[in-house]
């Protein structure tokens, strides 16, 4: 066989031995840092910069929040105890009929105010009448009696000293004029009783104040007995108001009781807004409820006006003391959240305003102004409307109570929507 000879390898061109020449010459740690900065220059354009154009369109969009603020400032601020009392009447009085018989008439209307002592019903009164004159009757016989009892009695005197008779009948006589004067008496006695229940038939008001509904009407038999009366009379001037207090509450109170100083009560409505009338502490209970560890209070109210009725449930502010120079705020200032109670405090830096949150710590609240003990001095821009658009450092812009629309002529209703947010926690500062 003929040998052939083997193929040698085709020798390389000259770009090829150029790359493998520079292949031999490159690093292997050069390559892979060329690989992780391409993966680092990706990653920034997929990621990174996405997101830090959209946090600077919303920093570009953030707009300026208007708000209303105020002062923080010094002031008086009374310490109050708020209680839930009853509206009780001083008296109330259930108009019964003391005799019985037939209604005949009623001279009141329901839901009036009467006086003491004016006419409220009549009750047939013949029988009465009629029971006066036979006691009057009865009278005049024991009278007659005991004027021929007296005649003889001093015809058997005048005998008995000449002898004529004897001392027996004499005294016999004496003891039949005394028995004719006690008949007298009796009979007296009768025609007065007569002439009360006769007086009992015409009802008159036992004391001075506004008359309900009847319980019975004109026909009907009235009886002493009867439960139910004819009407109830209530006296809505003055009236007094029954609530409670703490006994921690009570060496205070029942210090200035003792030394006559007058204790201002307030009564205010369910919702503790509009007051209805302001009255004075008059009595104090003599025992504490154990089993609440309280103490009954009872105020008086002159109620001119009756806006306060009997059984009424009312919110009672008892002023206790007087805290002078306190921080206050109003309380639609004061937010709630998870860090506590806090503020949003302004404050103006290179022209621009902005707010800060402020812890606080608070005290009394005497309606709509609570005191600051604690975070807050006086003269700090407080925000009061508008909180529950703000976080720490937004931008805002404030503006005064008559300029936000309504705010300075209605406090209770900013007050309000700002306490609701609060409770609520929507808004809180970011720990």
């Amino acid at each position: 066989m003929l040998d052939h000879p083997s193929k040698a390898p085709a020798p390389p061109t000259a770009p090829a031995q150029a790359m493998a020449n520079a292949a031999k010459a490159w690093p292997r740690w050069l390559t892979w840092l060329v690989i992780v900065g391409a993966i680092l220059v990706i990653v920034y354009a997929a990621i990174v910069r996405p997101l830090t154009r959209t946090t600077e369109k919303v920093k570009a969009g953030a707009r300026t929040v208007t708000v209303v603020a105020e002062p923080a400032r010094k002031a008086d601020l009374n310490v109050r105890l708020l209680s839930l009392g009853t509206v009780t009447p001083v008296n109330t009085v259930t108009v019964r009929s003391r005799v019985d018989g037939q209604l005949q008439k009623i001279f009141f209307e329901e839901g009036r105010q009467i006086e003491a002592g004016a006419p409220l019903a009549e009750i047939d009164p013949r029988p009465f009448e009629a029971q006066k004159q036979q006691a009057e009757a009865q009278l005049s016989k024991d009278v007659t009696l005991l004027e021929n009892a007296q005649v003889d009695l001093e015809r058997f005197s005048k005998l008995l000293e000449q002898e004529s008779i004897s001392k027996q009948q004499v005294d016999t006589q004496r003891a039949l004029t005394r028995q004719a004067e006690a008949a007298v008496r009796l009979a007296q006695a009768q025609v007065d009783t007569a002439s009360l229940q006769l007086t009992y038939a015409h009802i008159t008001a036992p004391i001075s104040g506004r008359v309900g509904l009847r319980f019975a009407d004109v026909g009907n038999m009235i009886h002493a007995s009867d439960s139910s009366g004819i009407a109830v009379i209530t006296q809505l001037r003055p009236i007094s108001v029954l609530f409670s207090i703490p006994q921690d509450a009570l060496p205070k109170i029942l210090k200035r009781f003792n030394a006559n100083e007058p204790i201002s009560i307030e009564a205010f409505d369910r919702d503790g807004r509009t007051l209805l009338a302001t009255g004075k502490l008059v009595t104090i209970d003599n025992q504490i409820d154990p089993s609440t560890s309280t103490i009954k209070l009872r105020a008086e109210f002159p109620n001119e006006d009756e806006m306060l009725f009997p059984n009424q449930f009312v919110n009672v502010q008892l002023i206790a003391e007087q805290m002078e120079g306190a921080t206050v705020v109003p309380s639609a200032a004061v937010q709630r959240g998870t860090v506590g109670s806090f503020v949003y405090v302004v404050a103006e830096k290179d022209g621009q305003k902005t707010v800060s949150v402020c812890p606080v710590e608070t005290g009394p609240v005497e309606r709509n102004t609570v005191a600051i003990t604690k975070g807050v001095s006086p003269g700090d821009l407080i925000v009061i409307d508008g909180v529950d658009k703000l976080r720490e450092g937004s931008v805002v812009d404030v503006v005064s109570r008559s300029t936000a629309g309504g705010s300075e002529s209605k406090p209770g209703k900013s007050g309000k929507s700002g306490g609701k947010r609060s409770k609520e926690g929507a808004k809180t500062p970011k720990e």
